[in-house]
């Protein structure tokens, strides 16, 4: 039964980014094909080399991510953990009134999450 629903699962996933191609595809060639023959005297394109020019774009300007998920990319920290361990940092160099103070104004959700142990007041 599992199997099945993954199989449903990714026939949607592969409908949708089919359909969000097509899409990306016919918005490039329709918005190329009116706005630079008549500005730059251009050529116009067709679909594939519409979806071309994407992949180019993407290359260029966007590159390939080298992981997916949450735990960040080709080794570079996520923003989740740069922004804690900046927040780590802060704490540790604050006074113990300013802790209290912290601790008191974030109603201890902060400690709530295995923190308390490194910045216990």
């Amino acid at each position: 039964m599992k199997n099945k629903f993954r199989i449903l699962k990714g026939i949607k996933i592969a409908a949708a980014v089919t359909f969000f191609a097509a899409l990306f595809g016919f918005g490039t060639m329709y918005l190329w094909n009116w706005l630079v023959p008549a500005l730059f005297h251009g050529p116009i394109i067709s679909f594939c080399q519409a979806v071309g020019l994407l992949i180019l774009s993407k290359i260029l300007f966007g590159g390939f991510q080298c992981g997916m998920g949450r735990s960040g990319h080709c080794g570079r920290k996520s923003n989740h953990q740069q922004w804690k361990q900046r927040m780590e940092e802060r704490i540790a160099n604050m006074t113990p009134e300013e802790k209290e103070k912290f601790k008191n104004k974030c109603g201890g959700k902060f400690w709530m999450h295995g923190g308390s142990d490194k910045v216990s007041a």
